[in-house]
């Protein structure tokens, strides 16, 4: 409210920036303090004291952000590369990929039948030691004992890596049909000694003993996996009284092996 006559002077609110009575305490448009109380009038309607003008307040220059210490700077650590999300296992198709080709390749007639067949006596022939787990005369065997080599090689190598699978297959094969050849004896139905049964049993035991140690000291209680461990485990044991190619120390020979080397893989850090 204004007297007549009197001054025509305003003040800014430093809050909305509204112009306002000098003669009031706060701002009718915010309801910022403008004033500690209002100025007194004379009869004249004129204040009898300096008013008290507030100053518009400079806003203060935005804050430019910290700059990042040493600590901030180093760079996050790196995760493991089975954290993103498992990758595939390379070395495991690469394997059942070559059993498959070989194995065509023998029943078609492609290659020599008693080049990739381990016999009692293979004489300067040492190769066969090798090259008699890729080949799968019998079909039946060779669903059995390439899925358990699937299975198995690719969970050992997403757990160790490519290098961990090829090694126990290897050694597998050749510390099995090793004992074939050495031996001289016959399979329970025949004469030869082909297939995986040597590998998978060694890749099934590389990769479950850590498990099973686990799970005996208490650390694990997974019953439904060791349910199909035991079963698949079963199955790579008697594959020999069905097939005429799986040799019962073949067998042997790849269980010896995955023993020894889950032993040693079991203390082994995961990649």
């Amino acid at each position: 409210m204004f007297m007549a006559g009197g001054p025509d002077l305003f003040v800014v609110c430093n809050n909305c920036q509204s112009e306002v009575s000098p003669y009031i305490t706060e701002c009718p448009y915010c309801g910022q303090r403008l004033r500690k109380r209002a100025p007194k009038l004379d009869r004249e309607g004129r204040p009898s004291e300096p008013l008290d003008v507030p100053r518009p307040v400079k806003p203060a220059p935005p804050q430019e952000p910290p700059a990042p210490s040493r600590r901030s700077r180093t760079r996050p650590q790196r995760e493991p590369e089975y954290a993103t999300g498992p990758k595939r296992p390379i070395a495991t198709l690469a394997l059942v990929f070559t059993s498959l080709i070989l194995s065509i390749a023998l029943r078609t007639g492609l290659l020599d039948w008693f080049l990739l067949i381990v016999d009692d006596v293979i004489g300067n022939e040492w190769w066969r030691i090798l090259t008699a787990s890729f080949v799968y005369p019998d079909i039946g065997y060779q669903v059995v004992a390439l899925t358990a080599i699937m299975i198995f090689g690719s969970l050992l190598e997403r757990r160790h890596g490519a290098w961990a699978t090829l090694s126990v297959y290897l050694l597998g094969s050749l510390l099995g049909f090793g004992l074939v050849a050495a031996t001289g004896t016959a399979s329970l139905t025949g004469p030869y000694a082909a297939g995986g049964n040597a590998p998978a049993l060694a890749l099934l035991c590389a990769w479950a003993l850590r498990d099973v140690r686990a799970r005996r000291a208490g650390q694990r209680d997974d019953d439904y996996d060791m349910l199909g461990l035991t079963v698949a485990f079963v199955l790579l044991l008697a594959l020999p009284a069905a097939s005429l190619y799986a040799h019962v120390l073949a067998g042997a020979g790849g269980l010896l092996t995955g023993l020894l080397l889950g032993l040693a893989l079991a203390r082994t850090a995961d990649r």
